[in-house]
């Protein structure tokens, strides 16, 4: 047994600047449970097209607010208390709300090692 706070994870490569907010990487691969945590924060009014190829990923809100797109233009609100699932490698839009952060814990599978990037610059979307 391990408890890990987010003080515990600043200062270290598991937390990531992502270009929209931030992602602490609480359980990583190297923790060996075989799926990783994320307290993540998407910052208000920011846009990003994501795609994660290699995991699938479960993300439930804690707070603020924000919004998810598919590409096929449906947009979904996101609130305290809902959760979004790409359970297809899913490309989307992922956007933080108008005048607050949408704060998320995500849950990843299989495990991130926990250093990856995105590259917010890829027309085609970041994807890792």
């Amino acid at each position: 047994m391990f408890v890990r706070s987010l003080q515990d994870v600043e200062g270290t490569d598991n937390f990531v600047e992502w270009g929209s907010g931030t992602s602490h990487r609480l359980l990583t691969e190297k923790d060996g449970m075989g799926f990783t945590v994320c307290h993540t924060v998407v910052r208000a009014n920011t846009v990003s097209l994501l795609q994660y190829r290699n995991h699938l990923e479960a993300c439930y809100c804690i707070g603020g607010e924000g919004e998810v797109e598919d590409m096929g233009g449906n947009v979904f609100p996101i609130r305290q208390g809902d959760i979004y699932v790409l359970n297809r490698h899913d490309k989307h839009y992922l956007r933080g709300g108008n005048d607050t952060d949408l704060i998320l814990v995500s849950v990843f599978n299989p495990a991130l090692k926990g250093t990856e990037r995105h590259n917010l610059n890829d027309e085609s979307g970041s994807a890792y």
